[in-house]
Formats: structure tokens, C-alpha cells, sequence
């Protein structure tokens, strides 16, 4: 299992309808709005990197009101 946060910047006043959306899709188990350089922290879990690429670029880059993504593998050392 993979793991990672997802740190999202979105249009203006989106942040919330954002979270709400992702919070929706499968393999999100956490979506929060925040402030900072980041409007909104996903956390998700897919089996394998390539199912995490998967997620990220076909179901969460497509929810309207996000301008970027950054994604944040966890590692454990």
C-alpha cells in the first residue's frame, strides 16, 4: 500500500468545495481546507505508485477549482 498527502492550490474561495468533492473519491481518506501556500491537504492510499498517478491525475486533477498539485509520497525510513 502507497500512501501520500496531496497539497493542493485552488481558484479563490474554492478551497471548501474542493475538500468536500475529493473527500468523495475513492482512495481519499482524508480532504482538509487550510491556510498557507496550500488551500487544501488530501491524504490517500492506492496499492502501487502507478495507481496513485492514476487517482491523482484522472479523478483529482479533474475536480473543477484546482489550479496545481503537489504529491507527497510517505516514506518510512
Amino acid at each position: 500500500m502507497v500512501q501520500a498527502y496531496i497539497l493542493i492550490q485552488t481558484e479563490v474561495g474554492k478551497a471548501a468545495n474542493v475538500a468536500s468533492e475529493i473527500s468523495g473519491i475513492l482512495g481519499v481518506t482524508q480532504a482538509e481546507d487550510v491556510t498557507g501556500p496550500y488551500d487544501v491537504i488530501v491524504r490517500a492510499e492506492a496499492r502501487n505508485v502507478d495507481e496513485l498517478g492514476k487517482l491523482v491525475v484522472a479523478q483529482i486533477q479533474g475536480v473543477e477549482g484546482i489550479t496545481r498539485t503537489l504529491t507527497c509520497p510517505i516514506v518510512h525510513i
